[in-house]
């Protein structure tokens, strides 16, 4: 299935890709791969944002507004749990692309393929949870 082609043409690009590291996470063990934290502290560097410290998350690393949340196809992304949640997409299917949620079973999984076929709804993992038929 070819599928349609998304509408919004623009490139996505991201102002940043590294994750922000959190204050002193390279001194101490514990806090390593620990998600970013805002510094409290009354001298903190990083909280006064002085030359040579680590950056810190502001409104200005943000995402374009017409390509935040697009998928790298494309299409934004909206999860699908069954074949009558595809029917809102009908008309949206150049904006959206349905995925499939993880808990969904491989019985009602083929029929939500099947639906968007026919709908012209882009599947972005159309093939999970597939397995070949054996013939025995």
């Amino acid at each position: 299935m070819a599928g349609p082609t998304p509408l919004n043409k623009k490139t996505i690009v991201k102002k940043r890709s590294k994750k922000f590291a959190r204050h002193q996470s390279d001194l101490f063990i514990r806090i390593r791969d620990s998600s970013w934290r805002k510094p409290k502290g009354i001298d903190g560097r990083v909280r006064r944002r002085f030359k040579g410290a680590v950056p810190m998350p502001s409104i200005g690393y943000g995402s374009d507004k017409q390509t935040r949340n697009v998928h790298p196809h494309g299409f934004k992304t909206v999860v699908i749990n069954n074949v009558s949640e595809l029917e809102m997409l009908m008309m949206h299917n150049r904006t959206y692309a349905a995925t499939v949620a993880h808990s969904v079973s491989s019985r009602v999984r083929k029929e939500i393929v099947q639906r968007a076929e026919q709908l012209a709804i882009r599947v972005s993992n159309a093939n999970a949870k597939l397995r070949a038929e054996e013939d025995a």
